[in-house]
């Protein structure tokens, strides 16, 4: 499984944002082993409202659902991140 770069990470995370989460999903199962990815897929799961999903994917880059914390903030985090702002 190949590793994603930082633009395919900002892309998926765009998407995401955007409310393309098909578009997300299959940019971050690319890579099932980097914490930003798996943060992000988390994150997709979790807009998606599949929240068994989104925890397992939470614990895979070592976090944790939030579910009272905004998506937009979460989305920012990822961003900050990603060293995009």
């Amino acid at each position: 499984m190949a590793s994603l770069g930082k633009e395919a990470l900002r892309e998926a995370l765009e998407a995401c944002r955007a409310g393309d989460w098909a578009r997300a999903h299959r940019i971050v199962m690319k890579d099932e082993k980097d914490e930003l990815a798996c943060w992000i897929h988390a994150l997709v799961h979790r807009q998606e409202g599949d929240f068994q999903n989104s925890s397992y994917w939470y614990s895979r880059c070592g976090r944790r659902l939030r579910k009272a914390l905004p998506v937009e903030e979460e989305l920012g985090e990822i961003r900050e991140a990603l060293g995009t702002r």
